[in-house]
């Protein structure tokens, strides 16, 4: 059993990952006033000291505690460092993303540090912050709390010390209330809204300082994002996930390039390297290292792949240039409509800005060369070659993570995912292929929750008959020009195994269009946007949704359904 300390943003993602495995676990919050809807887990509320974690973890057979607390709950993460200690149970600790310290900001490490020199002072610290700084009052400094304006803390602050009159609120989370001469923040992360609130500050000329986030035990495995706590959870407790994650070939392939640059810039050579994912979060990768090259093992989890157990291997050198070569087992395309042109290695765009920012800190020109010395024989056992992809396999990964789904584990988990979006009182469900599709319609609808927005993957059938047993009285489907032309033909569901593109069908329509082209030499649907002429896109993809509609719309009788077709830049038809 998994327990988990939250009440945070960090925490509610947590929840979000720990819903994944379909199994129990508890949620603990202080004050019980997060607003979270909890499908597994079970709900306990009220502060723990030590004595009552320890009785709650035995009574409970806690095997593994997650830690997503506030970063300034000093004394829970130092309680939480002693029960595990002492039942020798594995932390994780959520961690936020803090950016770099910005060096125009008077960073102290406790309040009696804040500097004298100042009139006034808005504190953002918090209630439990307001009786540590009355000696500045005493010192005839005006000090003005900023708080949330709920019944709760209200009364906290009063009891505090502070007055009506010192006591501003949160509307907008970035905006000021009072101009100050100096604002008081504590070192909160991305998460925290840290950022928007020192720009704010700037922008009203106000002198900044900031409280540094206390340091956590040494003790504890930190992750910072949803995929390095999945990944720790199957390490440290491999029976909550029924199937468990992996690596893709880009992420394997970034790695190698770390390891090999420490090797050739710093003469290190860790077991592992830190890997930043396209999300922003740092997960740690194992790596080893050969005569001229790192490598990293592709790691397929319990997601079925060919490619499981090769090494992706990375060379490096001194350039004049930053450049990213394909080596030996790493394909090239030989047809257009790809990220790249005919005769460039096949590692795709994601993969190729992932190893760019991992090795921009390094600040030198470098030549990477990703090499397969398997791949060219396990590309004959994919898709490669009838893509126009030949002599090895891609370098692919947008995520840089692979989540492995059964297709019953997979439609189980829309239908969690849909409960949840009910759950959140929302009237509209945005259903989605995946991030890239999400993130594009998301601008559309920017008051929606995030639980609001679900990814079918390739399962368009399954998932709109689950928002009809949900009763959703609107839905809104989003999806790229591949998968809505296999819908458009009548494949509700569009995975390469079920079905392919129908040249011959998707010619018709480009008739019903009035569009005059020739498509007999396209490998992907995508291409079909280069060919058409500016004026006849929209006709032609009203032309695609008209006959998507008449699929799916059977499968939405009691709602109102709204179908995006989204292209490659992002621009969305409807």
């Amino acid at each position: 059993m998994i327990l988990v300390f939250g009440g945070t943003t960090e925490g509610r993602k947590a929840v979000e990952v720990l819903e994944e495995a379909g199994a129990s676990y508890y949620y603990s919050t202080k004050t019980g006033e997060q607003d979270i809807t909890l499908h597994h887990g079970q709900r306990i509320d009220g502060a723990l000291d030590e004595e009552a974690m320890l009785a709650f973890c035995r009574e409970h057979s806690i095997k593994l505690i997650v830690d997503a607390a506030h970063p300034f709950a000093s004394q829970l993460h130092h309680t939480i460092a002693q029960v595990s200690e002492q039942l020798n149970i594995p932390t994780i600790r959520y961690e936020r993303i803090y950016p770099p310290r910005d060096e125009s900001i008077c960073w102290i490490d406790d309040y009696s540090q804040i500097p004298r020199d100042i009139n006034s002072l808005l504190a953002t610290t918090g209630v439990q912050s307001i009786a540590k700084l009355k000696p500045l009052e005493a010192e005839g400094i005006k000090v003005y709390h900023r708080i949330l304006n709920r019944e709760s803390s209200i009364a906290l602050a009063l009891k505090q010390g502070a007055s009506n009159e010192q006591l501003c609120y949160y509307e907008d989370p970035n905006d000021i209330p009072v101009k100050a001469d100096a604002i008081l923040l504590k070192e909160s992360g991305m998460s925290g809204g840290f950022v928007e609130k020192v720009e704010a500050a700037k922008a009203l000329g106000m002198r900044i300082v900031a409280l540094k986030r206390p340091n956590l035990p040494n003790t504890f495995a930190k992750v910072n994002g949803p995929y390095g706590l999945r990944r720790s959870v199957e390490k440290l407790l491999p029976e909550f996930y029924p199937l468990h994650s992996g690596l893709t070939t880009g992420t394997c392939a970034t790695a190698a390039a770390v390891a090999e640059t420490l090797r050739l810039v710093k003469g290190e050579t860790p077991d592992e390297v830190p890997v930043l994912l396209p999300d922003g979060e740092t997960i740690m990768v194992a790596v080893g290292y050969g005569d001229g090259y790192a490598y990293c093992v592709k790691e397929a989890g319990d997601d079925p792949d060919v490619t499981n157990g090769i090494e992706v291997r990375a060379s490096v050198e001194s350039s004049d240039a930053f450049a990213i070569y394909g080596g030996e087992g790493v394909g090239r395309f030989t047809l257009p409509g790809f990220d790249y042109p005919p005769g460039e290695a096949a590692i795709n765009k994601a993969p190729r800005e992932m190893i760019r920012k991992n090795l921009k800190p390094f600040g030198a020109s470098l030549k990477v060369t990703i090499s397969v010395p398997q791949g060219a024989e396990i590309a004959r056992r994919t898709f490669n070659p009838r893509l126009g992809i030949e002599g090895g396999i891609s370098i692919i990964g947008v995520s840089g993570i692979v989540k492995p789904f059964s297709e019953e584990a997979f439609i189980d988990s829309i239908r969690k995912c849909m409960t949840v979006a009910k759950a959140s009182g929302s009237e509209r469900v945005v259903i989605n292929s995946g991030g890239k599709s999400e993130r594009f319609v998301k601008a559309l609808y920017p008051t929606l929750p995030q639980q609001a927005f679900v990814e079918y993957g390739n399962y368009i059938g399954e998932t709109l008959k689950i928002a009809n047993e949900q009763d959703f009285k609107a839905v809104t489907l989003g999806v790229m020009l591949g998968k809505a032309v296999k819908l458009a033909a009548g494949n509700l569901d569009t995975h390469s195994r079920k079905s392919v593109m129908d040249k011959a069908f998707i010619q018709q329509m480009l008739i019903e269009a009035g569009c005059d082209i020739d498509i007999s030499e396209i490998t992907l649907a995508r291409e079909i946007w280069e060919k058409l002429p500016q004026d006849k896109l929209s006709i032609f993809a009203k032309t695609i949704i008209s006959h998507c509609a008449d699929y799916c719309n059977p499968l939405l009788p009691n709602g109102e359904l709204t179908i995006l077709l989204i292209d490659d830049e992002g621009r969305i038809y409807q």
